[in-house]
């Protein structure tokens, strides 16, 4: 097991605690927010969906979303293109 900080260690190439169970919570909760906008979408509108796409982004990573993805997200939810966000049980570390 390797220590990174207090509350994050890695073991067999996954984080664990208190840090990496704070991730994938955070992961799952934006996940299931992008599918309820991806569901209301067809009755948004163009600003709606992309307010509704910044802040699934920003929840999810804590900063200012890049503008260019928030565009990019938002334009293939309009096109009808279905965005998967998969979260695994476990957060795998490189």
């Amino acid at each position: 097991m390797t220590f990174i900080e207090p509350g994050l260690s890695v073991r067999n190439g996954f984080a664990e605690g208190p840090l990496a169970d704070t991730a994938l919570s955070r992961a799952a909760h934006a996940a299931q927010r992008l599918d309820d906008l991806q569901e209301q979408a067809p009755t948004m509108t163009d600003s709606q969906v992309r307010d509704g796409v910044h802040r699934v982004l920003r929840r999810f990573t804590q900063e200012q979303p890049p503008t260019c993805q928030i565009d990019s997200i938002t334009a293939l939810i309009r096109r009808g293109v279905r965005i998967d966000w998969p979260v695994p049980d476990r957060l795998p570390c490189a």
